[in-house]
């Protein structure tokens, strides 16, 4: 799959991830699925004791998810992605839609791939936060 117009895509999903500054970009992890009309986009972050779930509010990640897939070939576009951030480097890794476990509930299968990088640490979600403009980027 990769080719110079993914490269470059996953290279700016690597920048807007960056831009969130109430953690540090080290050891982030990007859980996306995307289907026709629909993205989801889930961050979590390493604060040492938990995976800090991150609300996104970035038109720009879920354009430059729709951008990544789209890019790919029609026959074979992926489902999920997992997009990891750690030693100075990302690595994504895509799961497609016969992979998938369709038993499996989406947000149990999330759980399970948030373990996957933080081993037992708890999954830290924050209480609903108030509504904001669509410019807004994380959480401040």
């Amino acid at each position: 799959m990769p080719n110079d117009e993914t490269e470059l895509l996953l290279a700016f999903i690597g920048e807007i991830l960056e831009s969130d500054t109430r953690y540090p970009i080290e050891n982030t992890l990007l859980y996306a699925e995307v289907e026709p009309g629909m993205v989801s986009a889930s961050v979590f972050k390493d604060d040492g004791t938990s995976a800090v779930y991150r609300w996104v509010y970035s038109d720009r990640l879920i354009e430059a998810l729709q951008d990544l897939w789209d890019a790919a070939d029609p026959e074979k576009r992926w489902a999920e992605m997992e997009y990891v951030i750690r030693n100075n480097s990302f690595h994504a890794h895509f799961t497609f839609a016969d992979e998938i476990d369709k038993d499996e509930d989406e947000f149990e299968r999330r759980a399970r791939i948030v373990k996957r990088y933080f081993g037992d640490k708890p999954i830290a979600y924050p209480s609903w936060p108030p509504p904001s403009p669509p410019c807004r980027e994380f959480e401040p």
